[in-house]
């Protein structure tokens, strides 16, 4: 069978390695990190969200932008650079701002979603493959009466594929979740998927590995760096590595996060994909943590129940490559959870991290292949790589292997 090179160990490599490998493929998994799920994949929200996956590109966005660039503790920030990537990703992200766009690309991704839903059922049915998965529900709430109408409105479209759904109003919203007392007075309302999930995606990434290694046709390179690409007759055959060796192969799969841009540089492919860096705080669980997955829409604040512990993941800072924990960032994070959720987690407590999203300035993620035939994307899922993972190594593998995609995910996800 092929031998086909895979460079990435997060969510989305992993996946794509068990995938082919379950094709019988030979499968070389390499990456720069000291262990698996070392990047965004690392501490991530945990929400598996797969009805509510509405693109961060929509109509009102710009507006908001504009005003969050005065406010200190605002949930996205940018730090203007001479940076041609930077500028090239918020000028297609302002294009992507409309109704009718932020509507074609929410389908997309439900189609997605719904796909990898599926796909996930095969992880979850493998031996040992606890990874503190919990149906439990996502309710999303809204301070303002606009942005409770735009969702209900959202809901609309998706009720006609077949998501069930609920609209509820903030008294609603605090009987549901009673965690919500704090800021119930505020709220106009919230819309609630029970069908949502929550897991740990660390986890997740190491019992996969686990069952990898186990695999007579999977190897894994750590603090392995691909550096460049041999080439045979318009065909990549080799991935070249800064220990100077080389790994020959047939293909060549990119799942490596916010450095696919560089890599795929080297391979001729411009990819339009930006880090949004986002931050997440793990505690234990408090005197009254949420029994649902919460998000706050006004804020970009959510709040899975994980295990016994909360996991808080916040912010979208537009600050390049640099993924270190900025204090003022993080006590922002800390004020607004003290503030409306103060008996959820035991914050004195709390794990702080930091990690670069791989962001796509329309929310579509990147799978398919570029200038060669032989060399692959799978990256640009942004803040819904777990979530979107197993379905997109699944398109990705068929795609590989010639076959029939789903009719509902023909032509999608195109990089270019």
């Amino acid at each position: 069978m092929p031998h086909i090179c895979i460079i990435g160990a997060g969510v989305i490599g992993l996946t794509t390695a068990w995938r082919l490998a379950e094709d019988g493929h030979q499968i070389t998994l390499i990456d720069g990190g000291e262990q698996a799920a070392s990047g965004a994949s690392h501490a991530n929200g945990g929400q598996l969200s797969y009805h509510y996956i509405a693109p961060l590109a929509d109509a009102g966005m710009p507006l908001k932008a504009l005003g969050w660039l005065l406010q200190s503790d605002a949930p996205m920030r940018w730090q203007p650079a001479a940076d041609l990537a930077q500028w090239r990703w918020l000028w297609r992200f302002l294009l992507a701002c409309n109704t009718a766009t932020h509507q074609r690309n929410l389908l997309k991704l439900w189609q997605l979603a719904m796909h990898s839903r599926l796909q996930m059922r095969d992880f979850a049915a493998l031996p040992h493959a606890d990874y503190a998965r919990q149906c439990n529900g996502k309710l999303v709430v809204f301070r303002s009466a606009a942005g409770f109408a735009a969702a209900r409105r959202g809901m609309t479209a998706l009720a006609r594929l077949g998501a069930e759904q609920q609209a509820l109003d903030g008294a609603a919203c605090l009987a549901l979740e009673p965690a919500l007392a704090a800021v119930a007075y505020r709220l106009a309302g919230g819309i609630f998927t029970a069908a949502e999930e929550v897991a740990d995606c660390l986890q997740f990434c190491q019992k996969l590995e686990a069952r990898l290694l186990t695999l007579p046709n999977v190897r894994l390179r750590y603090r392995t760096q691909a550096t460049g690409f041999g080439q045979h007759q318009g065909r990549i055959d080799s991935v070249q590595l800064d220990h100077g060796d080389a790994i020959a192969c047939n293909h060549v799969v990119i799942a490596a996060g916010c450095h696919s841009p560089a890599l795929a540089r080297l391979l001729g492919d411009r990819l339009n994909l930006y880090p949004l860096k986002g931050y997440s705080l793990d505690m234990p669980a408090g005197a009254q943590p949420p029994t649902v997955s919460i998000t706050d829409a006004d804020h970009k604040i959510l709040y899975a129940p994980i295990n016994g512990r909360l996991r808080v993941a916040a912010l979208a800072d537009l600050t390049g490559m640099d993924d270190s924990l900025d204090p003022q960032r993080l006590q922002s994070l800390t004020r607004r959870i003290a503030a409306d959720m103060p008996m959820a987690g035991k914050l004195p407590h709390a794990r702080p991290w930091a990690g670069l999203r791989p962001a796509t300035p329309d929310g579509l993620p990147l799978i398919g292949k570029g200038r060669y035939d032989n060399a692959w994307y799978n990256t640009g899922h942004g803040a819904l790589g777990f979530t979107l993972a197993a379905g997109s190594a699944d398109l990705l593998a068929r795609r590989i292997a010639g076959e029939q995609e789903p009719a509902s995910l023909r032509g999608l996800f195109q990089p270019g």
